[in-house]
């Protein structure tokens, strides 16, 4: 489903990706994980172009990313992106914000779109608000919401870029509950995230990285029990403790 290979990225004389390849299968479940600034954000954002690489090369589907005839706007209906800051508009209510895309890019009617909407609110438990704006919710409901618009577009992959470190510690449990029934759906997802639980739960591999370099890419199992490198013994020491 997505193949990233030999990915390298830099700004300037700072390099944040160095020579990264790993493949994510349909229906795999990736964590990526790391200290901060290790380049973690950086490689899940080259994935639907909103990084483009200096080096290397990322198919989705068999669609090369930066590929000039690619159409990066299809391309990200379809690998939904779910950020640290929710991203929602905030004068749009929250049925807008989930209609908006699916009327613009996918071409659906009013009432289709609505209809979509208002169920995916509903699975995520937030159908009562549908007529609220984002500063009426709090910060776990707009994350709930930021998923709901994502799946709105019927994405063949899903990508979170730390969705839950914005939020109070009361409020993961239920974004991460959501999380958890898209991965036991079968949804392809890479998730840059610190939650280990999470990671336990539902992750078929851990990549690890540091300095921009994939230091390992293993099953959870082997990861948590057996890590290869001291780089990812000492973060797993800090982080599970």
């Amino acid at each position: 489903m997505i193949s990233i290979q030999n990915v390298s990225k830099w700004y300037g004389k700072v390099r944040v990706l160095n020579h990264c390849s790993t493949e994510v299968r349909k229906g795999e479940v990736v964590v990526i994980c790391g200290p901060s600034g290790s380049g973690k954000s950086t490689l899940i954002k080259t994935v639907n172009g909103l990084e483009p690489v200096n080096e290397g090369a990322i198919t989705v589907n068999g669609q090369i990313v930066d590929a000039r005839q690619t159409n990066l706007s299809k391309l990200r209906a379809k690998v939904g992106m779910v950020f640290q800051h929710f991203e929602l508009f905030p004068h749009l209510s929250i049925i807008r914000n989930l209609t908006l895309a699916q009327i613009k890019v996918l071409g659906r009617s009013e009432e289709e779109a609505t209809d979509k909407g208002m169920r995916l609110l509903d699975r995520v438990g937030l159908r009562a608000h549908a007529d609220k704006y984002p500063s009426h919710l709090s910060g776990g409901q707009q994350q709930r919401v930021a998923i709901a618009r994502a799946l709105s577009m019927d994405p063949i992959a899903m990508l979170f870029d730390e969705p839950t470190s914005a939020l109070d510690p009361e409020m993961i449990n239920d974004v991460l509950d959501v999380m958890v029934e898209l991965a036991h759906e079968g949804m392809t997802m890479m998730c840059v995230t610190h939650e280990m639980g999470f990671a336990k739960k539902v992750a078929h591999r851990m990549i690890f990285i540091d300095h921009g370099s994939i230091l390992e890419d293993v099953h959870k199992e082997e990861f948590f029990e057996h890590p290869k490198t001291d780089r990812a013994k000492e973060f797993l020491a800090k982080v599970l403790h």
